[in-house]
């Protein structure tokens, strides 16, 4: 695993060769981590029906795993930009894993917020850490490593509802507990990638007690906070759909057409590999012509499938939800390469703010779906939120970073 690392966002780090073995090590790792992340909704309906649960009651168990998550994850991240840690990785999983004890053998409802508050401390670790490497390991080519980096997740999120179905879902709660063994090969990685963190961090950054140098934005702060805010729009736009599809589409599937939990499971598994994939174009893409029309088409361009979504058969909402998570998926690498290209040097701020935006804003819509759907009914929420993805015209207000993104971000 050659290469050298000088900061979190040099020059000389962009130039270095791109070492796809740490990347594949963080990509598989994502992907280990967000299967057992997705493990949590998936199991929804047979934690609603063992425990009595309501709507509201499950969106809370969202709520609380992911607010956990993303209020720590903007505080790693910018803990992390100063004085890196490379062993954080496998201590967040570790967290993670006893999430998992706990949640096999919840015997309340308590108990179950509890073991989503540590899966959800665990992941805010994770993230921002791993983001911030996947841009080391790049060479340059950052939307290409994170787009690497963010598949395993959104792949792992397509593993988690099979496994469920298969190995949860017939069987009982106690069966999470073979999601353990995931957990503990993914410290198993993890601790790898810190041992090359940990060789290739510069004696430089050693000297300055593990601080590493900010790099000032080359762009103007008011420039800077208008894009901000616009970024943020688009991430309030994209996981409020998201999340009504993750977390509410076998509900609707079973209430719509009348088909079994189970079945429902399979359904929602089509519509997270096609986010997966969709993810995986994104970065690439966007390291080619420019993040801001990566964006552009994947947030506005998603409206009309989404719009039609409500108004098909069972075929036709499998292959209209395969289209929405295929472009609307595509948006978050782009987004997040665009942020810290504004903001050079806090990569790990960035990371973490996005990240956590992404679990918080998710957590919040659950809960805020879920009393919804207990007031007007599963169908007429996704009725409602076929118009979010209209705040894609936001993305006009996003400053053309192409031509500096060209001159310094080519391989």
């Amino acid at each position: 695993m050659a290469g050298s690392i000088t900061t979190a966002d040099s020059p000389e780090a962009s130039t270095n060769k791109t070492l796809m073995s740490i990347l594949f090590a963080l990509s598989i790792s994502h992907m280990l981590n967000d299967t057992i992340q997705a493990l949590l909704p998936s199991i929804y309906p047979l934690l609603k029906t063992h425990f009595d649960l309501t709507f509201t009651q499950v969106g809370m168990i969202t709520f609380v795993f992911q607010c956990t998550a993303s209020l720590l994850q903007p505080i790693v991240g910018v803990y992390t930009d100063r004085r890196p840690l490379p062993y954080s990785l496998p201590v967040g999983m570790g967290i993670t894993l006893c999430g998992l004890v706990v949640l096999a053998r919840a015997p309340s409802y308590n108990w179950i917020l509890v073991a989503a508050g540590l899966v959800g401390m665990g992941s805010s670790i994770f993230h921002p850490e791993a983001s911030r490497l996947a841009r080391l390991a790049s060479g340059g080519r950052h939307g290409f490593a994170q787009s690497l980096f963010q598949v395993g997740g959104n792949f792992g999120s397509f593993l988690g509802p099979v496994c469920a179905a298969f190995v949860v879902m017939p069987y009982g709660q106690r069966n999470v507990l073979w999601f353990c063994a995931l957990a503990f090969l993914a410290m198993l990685i993890l601790g790898r990638v810190g041992n090359w963190y940990q060789e290739h961090l510069t004696v430089g950054v050693k000297q300055r007690g593990g601080k590493v140098a900010k790099l000032p934005s080359p762009y103007p702060r008011a420039t800077v906070i208008r894009a901000m805010a616009v970024l943020i729009a688009l991430i309030f736009s994209k996981y409020i759909y998201l999340v009504s599809l993750t977390n509410y589409y076998t509900f609707y599937l079973v209430a719509r057409f009348g088909i079994g939990a189970q079945h429902a499971q399979l359904y929602l598994s089509i519509f997270l590999f096609a986010v997966a994939a969709g993810t995986f174009i994104g970065g690439p893409i966007g390291d080619r012509v420019g993040r801001k029309y990566v964006i552009w088409v994947s947030i506005l361009g998603v409206a009309p499938f989404t719009w039609l979504l409500p108004e098909v058969n069972l075929f036709w909402a499998a292959v209209l939800s395969a289209i929405i998570g295929v472009v609307l998926a595509s948006a978050f690498s782009a987004i997040l390469v665009y942020g810290q290209e504004l903001a050079p040097g806090r990569v790990g701020m960035i990371a973490g703010l996005f990240f956590g935006l992404a679990f918080g804003v998710a957590g919040i819509g659950s809960a805020l779906l879920g009393r919804v759907a207990d007031h007007i009914g599963i169908i007429r929420v996704f009725e409602f939120c076929r118009y979010l993805p209209l705040l894609g015209l936001l993305t006009a207000f996003l400053p053309n970073l192409d031509s500096r993104h060209q001159k310094t971000n080519t391989a």
